[in-house]
């Protein structure tokens, strides 16, 4: 099984509005589920965007108000509540077929988590999972937002790393809808950060590698 199952190669695709992004991987992954592509793992950066899940949000400024300050809103399939996304932020998107790699949606999202852990260790920061609420944490505060959506074993979505953005967007709303905790990056833990096209190498081959390491 394992033998037919292609090293999952991470591709950096640049800056790309949200709207476009979200079409490629509604088309990659349906191009998956049929068996006429293979998995993906791109890592781009966005516009300036907030973006919500499948359940309200009932904290966000209306559109017209985001509109006057820069920023996009959009609304997804994925899980977890509102996030933003915008320069100085690594987004990595994954079309995974969990299914066939018989890992199923929660160890996908574990795999993922445990490779952003790898890569920080890799950067001298002590991040840690937190029980209960997807992603990467330093302390209390979330460094990396994880939401995804899977149709018929195959993911879409994936990761959000913050390395030097501007975190005042945040300000906004309740980021993932969490009261008990903040948001960093890692230009605030560490007074820099790289940019993401220059992050998209490492962080693209640790979570290719979590993910490639995962089993029944």
């Amino acid at each position: 099984m394992w033998s037919s199952i292609p090293e999952l190669r991470p591709q950096w695709l640049g800056r790309l509005p949200y709207r476009w992004a979200w079409r490629l991987q509604h088309l990659r992954r349906e191009a998956v589920i049929a068996g006429h592509a293979p998995e993906a793992l791109w890592l781009l950066e966005h516009p300036s965007v907030i973006t919500t899940g499948r359940r309200a949000v009932a904290d966000l400024p209306d559109a017209a108000s985001l509109k006057a300050r820069g920023i996009g809103l959009e609304h997804t399939e994925r899980g977890g509540l509102a996030t933003w996304h915008g320069p100085g932020q690594l987004v990595g998107y994954l079309i995974i077929d969990a299914a066939r790699r018989g890992i199923g949606v929660r160890r996908t999202v574990r795999a993922v988590e445990q490779g952003i852990l790898d890569w920080l260790a890799s950067q001298d920061i002590d991040a840690h999972r937190r029980d209960g609420y997807p992603g990467v944490w330093v302390g209390r505060d979330k460094v990396c937002a994880i939401g995804m959506h899977f149709r018929r074993g195959v993911s879409m979505h994936g990761f959000a790393l913050n390395l030097d953005p501007d975190l005042s967007a945040y300000d906004l709303f309740v980021p993932c809808g969490i009261r008990d905790g903040g948001v960093t990056s890692m230009a605030r833990l560490q007074g820099s950060a790289p940019a993401p096209v220059a992050a998209s190498e490492g962080v693209g081959v640790a979570v290719a590698s979590a993910v490639g390491r995962m089993r029944r």
